[in-house]
């Protein structure tokens, strides 16, 4: 059977017609340009074109082919963001996405289709520069009303279809106005075609404005929509004279389609306009509704009606709507127009907090309901998002402050499960940025305990200190909450973080009294957990058991699988540590299933790393390559250098347990670089033993070239060394003949040199030597001069095997 290949691009929704010729070129062209820009005007089917050439596209492009929608984007900041969700990369600290982006994308095969960027497109122009600046195999196809015009950019001018002439009457225009006809039950429209021709002319082509014709042949003629066309394009001249033609055309069909609506379609189509994503019936009542012009009783007919009419579209079996971005756009000035912005916009506000918070204590607080139905909250949720933001604004620009907090604190809970943190530190730092005088303590200081929880994960401590102590504070001066033990939980992160031990132990013993004082059970397993992991530093492997026993306990009454994973894959570790590797296996494979349920795809790439880990240990090789491997491919999906850190090591291990130490040292110094350069120092004891080892049996020289050229070699290669199960250990020299004992080399030089066998990068050396990281590439710049040598692995094994005592000479 054929592997699936990746992609998310969605199933067309009815039959693409013409195009053939552009389909054809475009095909080609997207495996030749770098960038190509699909150029025109709004509903001239650009957004179609493209999934059609990226359809085709699929099976050429081994890495996926990925459609990323802005349409629904107002903020530029938010293009990586999108752009992340879409390729599965989490934050891996707030702020540093396009790190994560370009991790993702850096070796890998991929078309990326960016659809409607015109609003965005200087941002857009920046971003796409930037990556296909770094990425090699990565390939844009963009749709755009304005070009990027950026170096290598093709622009494509996307033509109207054909036109009936004399020549030609089945133009690819006619088809598909026919068609479309024929979808919605207008069987006597082929027999009317003298006016279907007048009508496809009249519409110069445009694929929106065709659909938008063809949906009312249901009830009118196409003769008779071409005279009320033909009225609406004349009326048109009166206005921008400078506007495109087709734009003027694509603005009569729009309104004239307006115009055929019942008054109340089109109050309930104005309101629709505030979603910012897909919406059900329930969301488009409590916003939508007023109990006068639209009343909540009539309202799902006068969807069903603007359904009927291609306005807005049905868009899967589970009964959710969304708008065209054109008639979103077109019904929103409508809103303006009508005075009711503002207050839609502050009732969308409110039912999308209140939807948030159901869900959040649906999916998380009640234990009493089964998983599948708490999970399908935390769903529902996750799919507010686009939503969440466009929320988060209008509380921020109307300066509602409560609903505004309310919404993020009942948006975290989704936002941590999933691993991405970033957007929520935005979201609270410009909410407690508002006038706050009128906002209750509490919620405040949950709001600070939030925003403390997205600092630390971008290792702004000093920042996460104050603002935790406060938010834990005085939520201890109020009843207690399940947001107080998250507060807590977070506090302990911090506080152990910065060395502040007592502090912490103090707070833990709070938190524990505290959460078994209210049965909160999730914030009880923390506390566990948090017990375990101390227990596990301090080598108390009994004390780790038990704490880990009693969290998996908790785990399992309390219901929630991301409590349960936590504590089976801490429970892993505990087992790992104590030598029981078939207890490890069996903890971290009953966590895997539960992290892919819920999409959590960083803990998922921990996960594969320590079974990889495991299994070596357990002489299951085949088995151990295939969770490494699985691990370093989350990890680079989400652009998680932790993860990759991880998968590394496992590698190192299995390498080791192959007995191939060549294997191990060079995973292992790869490992190291990438620890260094996310700001985890010091080397772990698993290295030191395995550095210790081999040196014993391969020798100082050979071990240091091996580790520096493991720090200079991309991570895939290395993880392919280890892998790879035909890989023989590759045969390094045994020595690099020097220019003399010291080469001409001077005292700091020398040291330099000496630190290199260490396998120290530039900022580890500028730190030992109280230099800086230029000065030191200036030394080995000017080592490499005098010596000959190209590399510093080359320096390395000169100065194990010929020495570099740092002694005047």
């Amino acid at each position: 059977m054929t592997a699936q290949l990746p992609h998310n691009l969605p199933a067309e929704p009815n039959h693409f017609v013409g195009r053939a010729r552009d389909v054809a070129e475009l095909s080609a062209l997207v495996h030749e340009q770098r960038v190509i820009t699909l150029s025109g005007v709004g509903g001239i089917g650009k957004t179609r074109l493209s999934l059609r050439v990226a359809a085709q596209a699929v099976p050429r492009f081994a890495d996926g082919v990925w459609l990323v929608e802005l349409a629904r984007v107002g903020d530029p900041e938010l293009i990586v963001n999108e752009l992340a969700e879409v390729l599965g990369v989490r934050d891996e600290a707030p702020g540093r996405l396009l790190d994560g982006l370009r991790v993702r994308l850096r070796e890998a095969r991929t078309l990326v289709v960016l659809d409607n960027c015109e609003h965005l497109v200087e941002r857009c122009a920046e971003l796409v520069t930037g990556l296909i600046a770094e990425c090699p195999g990565l390939r844009f196809l963009l749709t755009s009303r304005e070009p990027l015009r950026i170096p290598g950019e093709l622009i494509w001018r996307v033509p109207p279809l054909e036109l009936p002439d004399d020549h030609h009457p089945d133009a690819e225009s006619v088809l598909l106005f026919v068609e479309r006809a024929l979808a919605v039950g207008a069987r006597a429209v082929t027999g009317s075609m003298d006016d279907v021709v007048r009508l496809c002319r009249a519409l110069d082509g445009l694929p929106l404005a065709l659909e938008l014709a063809a949906a009312r042949t249901s009830v009118l003629s196409p003769g008779r929509i071409a005279d009320r066309i033909g009225d609406r394009f004349r009326l048109l001249t009166t206005g921008d004279r400078t506007a495109p033609a087709r734009q003027r055309t694509l603005l009569a069909t729009v309104e004239w389609s307006h115009d055929l609506l019942r008054p109340k379609e089109r109050v309930l189509l104005r309101r629709l306009s505030v979603f910012a994503g897909l919406f059900d019936l329930e969301l488009a009542e409590g916003v939508c509704a007023d109990g006068g012009i639209v009343r909540r009783a009539e309202l799902l007919d006068l969807l069903g009606g603007l359904v009927d009419k291609s306005l807005v579209l049905h868009h899967d079996g589970a009964g959710r709507y969304r708008l065209l971005e054109t008639i979103r756009e077109y019904a929103a000035e409508r809103l303006a127009e009508a005075g009711e912005a503002e207050r839609l916009r502050g009732r969308h506000l409110r039912v999308i907090c209140e939807e948030m918070e159901h869900c959040y204590e649906a999916g998380s607080l009640d234990r009493r309901t089964p998983w599948p139905e708490r999970f399908a909250h935390f769903t529902k949720g996750r799919g507010l998002l686009d939503d969440c933001r466009v929320a988060v604004g209008w509380a921020v620009a109307s300066k509602e402050p409560v609903l505004g907090l309310r919404l993020a604190r009942a948006a975290l809970a989704i936002l941590a499960v999933r691993g991405d943190l970033g957007e929520s530190v935005g979201w609270h730092e410009r909410l407690l940025a508002l006038d706050l005088s009128a906002v209750p303590p509490e919620l405040i200081a949950v709001a600070k305990g939030g925003l403390a929880y997205g600092l630390e994960l971008g290792d702004e401590l000093a920042r996460a200190e104050e603002l935790i102590v406060q938010g834990v504070e005085e939520q201890k001066k109020h009843p207690y909450t399940h947001w107080l033990g998250i507060t807590y939980g977070v506090a302990l992160t911090v506080f152990f973080r910065t060395g502040q031990s007592d502090k912490a132990l103090r707070y833990l013993e709070e938190l524990e009294a505290a959460a078994r004082a209210h049965d909160d059970l999730f914030n009880l397993a923390t506390v566990r957990i948090a017990q375990l992991n101390l227990a596990l530093f301090h080598g108390r492997l009994h004390q780790a058991q038990r704490c880990g026993s009693e969290a998996l306990a908790l785990a399992r009454e309390s219901g929630h699988h991301w409590t349960l994973a936590r504590a089976l894959t801490h429970l892993g570790a505990v087992a790992e540590a104590a030598g029981d590797l078939e207890a490890a296996m069996s903890h971290h494979s009953s966590a895997l299933p539960l992290l892919r349920d819920m999409d959590n795809r960083v803990e998922l790439a921990r996960c594969q790393a320590q079974l990889g880990r495991v299994a070596a240990g357990l002489h299951d090789y085949a088995a151990a390559r295939v969770h490494v491997a699985a691990g370093l491919a989350l990890s680079r999906q989400t652009g998680q250098r932790r993860g990759i850190v991880r998968a590394l090591m496992a590698a190192s291990a299995l390498a080791q347990a192959q007995d191939d130490l060549e294997g191990a040292v060079l995973a292992a110094a790869a490992a190291t670089v990438l620890r260094d350069a996310i700001g985890q120092f010091g080397t772990p004891g698993r290295i030191q033993e395995l550095l210790g080892l081999a040196r014993a049996r391969l020798g100082e020289g050979r071990v240091a070239l091996l580790w520096a050229r493991g720090m200079e070699q991309p991570t895939d290669e290395v993880v392919r060394r280890v892998l790879d199960s035909e890989a023989v250990p590759e045969r390094l020299p045994a020595s690099v003949a020097p220019a003399s004992r010291y080469g001409g080399l001077t005292v700091r030089e020398r040291e330099i040199a000496r630190l290199l066998t260490r396998g120290l990068s530039n900022r580890a050396i500028a730190l030992e030597l109280v230099i800086s990281s230029a000065t030191v590439a200036r030394h080995i710049a000017n080592i490499m001069e005098k010596l000959g040598f190209a590399s510093r692995a080359q320096i390395a094994v000169w100065a194990a095997e010929h020495g570099t005592d740092s002694g005047r000479t």
